[in-house]
This record gives C-alpha cells, sequence and structure tokens, in this order.
C-alpha cells in the first residue's frame, strides 16, 4: 500500500467516526425538565450587621475612629472566623491613648547613614 492510499484511508475513517459521534449526540435526548421554574430566593430579612457596614464604607477614614465601627468590625470578623460569640466581648479602645514623650515609637530617630566600609 502506497502512502496516498493509506492516507485516504485514515481520512475516510476519521470522518466515519465523526458523523456517528454527531449521530448518537443529536439523537440523545436531555434528562431536564422542559421549563425549570428558577428558583426565587426569599428577601431577607435586614441585617444590622451589614447595615453597620455601610454605614461605616460611608464614613470612609473617619470610620477607623468610631467606636461602633470598630465593634461591627470585630463582629464581622468573629462571624467569618466563626469565633464564639460566647465568649467575653472585648472591643477596641475608640481612640489611643496620645503618645507621650518617653513613647520610643513616636520619637523621631535620625537618618541611618552608612559608614565608611559600607559605602559604595
Amino acid at each position: 500500500m502506497d502512502g496516498r492510499t493509506l492516507a485516504r484511508l485514515g481520512a475516510v475513517i476519521f470522518v466515519s467516526i465523526a458523523v456517528t459521534a454527531t449521530a448518537i449526540e443529536m439523537t440523545r435526548t436531555d434528562e431536564t425538565p422542559p421549563n425549570p421554574v428558577p428558583a426565587i430566593a426569599a428577601p431577607a430579612a435586614p441585617d444590622p450587621l451589614r447595615e453597620g457596614q455601610r454605614r461605616c464604607q460611608r464614613l470612609g477614614e473617619a470610620g477607623a475612629r468610631d467606636a461602633e465601627c470598630l465593634r461591627v468590625w470585630a463582629e464581622s470578623r468573629d462571624r467569618f472566623l466563626g469565633l464564639d460569640r460566647e465568649r467575653p466581648s472585648t472591643t477596641p479602645q475608640a481612640t489611643s491613648p496620645a503618645p507621650t514623650s518617653d513613647d520610643p515609637v513616636s520619637k523621631q530617630t535620625a537618618p541611618a547613614t552608612p559608614l565608611r566600609a559600607e559605602e559604595r
């Protein structure tokens, strides 16, 4: 058998398999109901936590200092993490105390300058 005949035979086999697969797929029936009824979700009761989150979102940057927003965010975080609601509530302080002059975090430090050996 020469190469041309072998190629034609392969093409005929490929086309016949494709036609057979198409015929089988076209005669197959779907197992879904003819008119599926879409599921309509019942309107949920308004969630006070979500309303609090929306209010804090509208506050913008001021929400980070609002005690109610801090409480809402803590409750939202606890709900997301699945933490126990029975534990004592620890709400963060609304405002942090003013730093004193002894506070090492608030002290201004001079920028670090490289030593002679480190200069390049």
